[in-house]
């Protein structure tokens, strides 16, 4: 499943918004991955989240495998808009 979502966060993709989605990732059983700018890190790296540096207004796209990628990928669309 993949989807493209646009950060709404004034903040951009910062520390807390990525720990939320570390935690979403890691409860659920899916293989997620996060692709900015052609760069593409894994859902439950925290460090690879934040070195993205996503900031306010820009789009990002999820790309979710496994039994609870539907439910991950809304709960994540949930968080970041």
């Amino acid at each position: 499943m993949e989807k493209t979502i646009t950060i709404t966060s004034t903040k951009g993709l910062h520390a807390q918004l990525a720990n939320k989605l570390v935690q979403i990732t890691n409860k659920l059983d899916v293989d997620m991955k996060l692709v900015y700018q052609n760069v593409v890190v894994d859902a439950k790296s925290i460090l690879g989240l934040m070195s993205l540096a996503v900031p306010h207004g820009e789009n990002v796209q999820l790309i979710a495998k496994g039994n609870d990628a539907e439910k991950a990928v809304q709960e994540i669309e949930n968080i970041l808009r």
